[in-house]
């Protein structure tokens, strides 16, 4: 079943208190898209580059079963975000942000791509989110969504038109409780699905993830992969939607069960925890089926009880 990914593509330049790395592929879409790549086939890539895009980067995500038929070129500059993890690597700051061939981007899905079974809209602006939707006509498909807290600020009224078209919505717990407006995440996880999606899923960094459903009991707290080593966590958010609609795809989850969003879950989990194990997408590049059913079989020891 198809996978289609839209979202941004970036070149990120990361410091942490260890080390100062630039030019790394990043963008919520290469990382969903990546992080998909590992548990189905096929994915394909809609987003935008500009002329100064690394082509090394391009030839990575092709090579790992990613395809870019759906992704522009530009003439303009690439998107680009600079930022810098403390030694709290919660912490972050961003020094800047080049919006550049987003800013006027408007999505185009290749004709052959409409049909997708598994939409995935990945971080990008509400309006791009309801330009992707409004191209994929599949009679049944799934549709899963990310957003962050700049788009619950200054596009909220588009966010909400986004959450009535979806399935499943993805979001972290600072986000969740200011979408929300409380700070219980129980409560929020509620309040959010009545906005729209069957199903959400706030995500709790190191300490795992919450999925909410529909029914009484329809609720699962996932842990988290004990890193003993955080290199960058860039990107872990969108390998961890990635993931959950890699697994999906697999199983040919479009109207999928509680239990194969528990099960999803904790594959986007662990696959996201190999993205914070090295800087960029390096890290999960070289993962593959042994790796991950290796971590996940020591987690679900260590998870039992």
């Amino acid at each position: 079943m198809k996978i289609l990914v839209g979202g941004s593509v970036a070149i990120d330049n990361v410091k942490t208190p260890s080390a100062d790395e630039k030019n790394l592929l990043g963008g919520s879409a290469s990382y969903a898209a990546l992080a998909a790549s590992k548990l189905s086939s096929p994915v394909h890539l809609v987003g935008v580059v500009g002329h100064d895009f690394p082509e090394e980067h391009l030839e990575m995500l092709s090579s790992k079963g990613v395809d870019l038929s759906g992704l522009e070129r530009s003439e303009k500059a690439s998107f680009t975000w600079t930022g810098e993890y403390h030694e709290n690597m919660n912490d972050r700051t961003t020094h800047e942000v080049a919006i550049n061939v987003l800013e006027d981007w408007q999505v185009k899905v290749p004709s052959d791509l409409k049909d997708a079974e598994f939409v995935l809209l990945a971080n990008m602006a509400p309006l791009n989110q309801l330009q992707m939707l409004d191209q994929c006509n599949a009679k049944e498909k799934f549709v899963l969504a990310d957003t962050m807290d700049l788009w619950i600020t200054v596009a909220n009224a588009e966010l909400h038109q986004v959450l009535k078209r979806i399935d499943l919505l993805v979001i972290n717990e600072g986000e969740a409780r200011e979408f929300a407006g409380t700070n219980n995440l129980v409560l929020a996880g509620e309040i959010l699905r009545e906005k729209g999606p069957e199903f959400v899923v706030i995500k709790l960094g190191e300490f795992g993830a919450l999925l909410f459903g529909p029914g009484e009991k329809d609720f699962f707290r996932c842990g988290a992969w004990p890193l003993r080593e955080l290199a960058d966590p860039t990107g872990a958010g969108d390998t961890f939607l990635g993931g959950m609609a890699g697994y999906l795809a697999k199983e040919k989850a479009t109207k999928p069960t509680f239990d194969q969003l528990r099960k999803a879950v904790v594959q986007g989990s662990m696959l996201a925890s190999f993205t914070c194990e090295a800087f960029s997408t390096r890290a999960l590049e070289d993962i593959d089926s042994d790796i991950l059913n290796k971590r996940l079989a020591t987690f679900r020891e260590i998870s039992a009880w």
